[in-house]
């Protein structure tokens, strides 16, 4: 199963001072609008998403149509796909599409069995 690209979400108190530690790592702003409360920061291959007041916990994100500079792959396995894949093998979701016969943009949540949060977020 192909989950596209991956980064992990960060739920941070303080988005400006998140976003200079990070600095520090090497990472710079890929992507975001830190007015708006959240950025998307990038160093090498690797990307963080700081989200201020958005939600509760980290979550560990994959979006597949897209390749670790979100730009659109030719193939990918649509979450429609993956989500079926999940159910076939009995994986609860917290959030799924209802409607399997659309396409594009969606999204389904669920857990790790340590109850970590997993976002599949497909854009294209």
């Amino acid at each position: 199963m192909k989950l596209g690209a991956f980064s992990v979400s960060l739920n941070v108190k303080d988005i400006h001072a998140s976003k200079t530690f990070y600095e520090t790592l090497g990472f710079s702003v890929f992507a975001g609008d830190i007015e708006h409360n959240y950025l998307i920061m990038k160093n090498g291959e690797s990307i963080i998403g700081l989200f201020q007041g958005m939600f509760q916990q980290n979550i560990l994100t994959f979006n597949p149509g897209w390749d670790q500079s979100a730009k659109t792959l030719e193939t990918y396995d649509d979450v429609r796909i993956i989500q079926e894949h999940l159910k076939t093998n009995t994986i609860k979701l917290e959030k799924g599409i209802e409607d399997n016969n659309t396409s594009g943009p969606a999204s389904i949540v669920f857990y790790d069995p340590d109850g970590n949060t997993i976002l599949i977020d497909q854009h294209v």
